[in-house]
């Protein structure tokens, strides 16, 4: 009498963990991303608004700048589809073109603060005593102001303007990148191939761009995608608070700042650009969990 054992095929994750080829790596990296549909949604909420950005001029019935003083404070309707404000202007068209401005500013801030997060995080992780004691010290000093705080005081020695709340998004955002990378450099540093590259000559710039940098991407692009909904929620912020884009820009958070005078006589002013801030933010942050998960499979419980 023979008797069969039941095997089973291990799931994805756990296939993810023990290795493979490249190819099947990245099969395996989109397949438990596919499954999260949290994930999904994330993508295409951030899918939909860069097409927004990318054919704003071809989407938006009307200029953002376009005046109509006799159409002014009008109701969504068939012509304005959300309502117009207090100076006539489309609502819809200036959303549309505020996309551009809004991602663009979360995306120049976190490169900003990312490029030299990484660079910070690199030479403290690889050299480490004196050098690692210096830097993250530096980093702790940046880390013990709030992040809006230290925006604020950036602005106003710059002074107000898109350019400037950009970069004051991009420093607060360093030292998070810096500790996030020096981490993760101390962990794969330590590993014996690093030794056995070290041993064979190679220069200390070739260990960290060619073997430790490829080897410390996954925490990168998830924290950079987490900060991203930081950087454009912080971006209105500032800009609503006066210090970022200009009036009459179609910035969000400009927008948000003029509507609330009109808050119970048109509050569709406000609500609509408010919306798009908080569901862009909301894609960008179940878009990052869901990336996590597919970069570290032990995590998704």
């Amino acid at each position: 009498m023979t008797v069969q054992v039941k095997t089973e095929q291990p799931d994805i994750a756990v296939k993810t963990l023990i290795g493979g080829s490249k190819e099947s790596r990245i099969k395996d990296f989109l397949s438990i991303l596919m499954q999260n549909k949290a994930a999904l949604a994330g993508a295409i909420i951030i899918f939909v608004y860069l097409l927004m950005a990318a054919f704003a001029p071809l989407l938006a019935p009307y200029s953002p700048y376009e005046i109509d003083l006799e159409n002014k404070l009008t109701p969504p309707s068939a012509d304005h589809w959300m309502g117009t404000d207090d100076k006539g202007r489309d609502i819809l068209s200036r959303i549309l073109y505020g996309s551009r401005l809004s991602m663009g500013v979360g995306f120049a801030a976190v490169l900003f603060g990312a490029f030299f997060g990484i660079i910070f995080g690199l030479v403290a992780g690889y050299y480490g005593k004196w050098v690692d004691t210096i830097i993250m010290r530096m980093m702790d000093v940046m880390l013990a102001f709030p992040g809006i705080l230290l925006a604020l005081a950036i602005i106003a020695a710059l002074g107000p303007s898109l350019i400037n709340v950009t970069i004051a998004v991009g420093v607060f955002s360093v030292p998070l990148f810096a500790r996030i990378v020096r981490g993760s450099t101390l962990e794969v540093k330590r590993l014996e191939y690093i030794d056995a590259i070290r041993s064979l000559g190679a220069s200390d710039f070739v260990i960290i761009s060619r073997h430790i940098f490829p080897n410390i991407l996954s925490p990168i692009i998830v924290q950079g995608t987490l900060r991203l909904a930081t950087a454009i929620l912080s971006a209105a912020g500032l800009s609503f608070l006066g210090l970022g884009a200009q009036p009459p820009s179609p910035e969000w958070g400009t927008m948000l700042s003029s509507g609330r005078d009109f808050l119970f006589s048109a509050p569709y002013i406000a609500l609509f650009p408010g919306l798009s801030i908080s569901i862009l933010v909301l894609g960008f942050n179940i878009f990052g969990d869901g990336l996590r998960d597919a970069f570290d499979p032990r995590m998704k419980k």
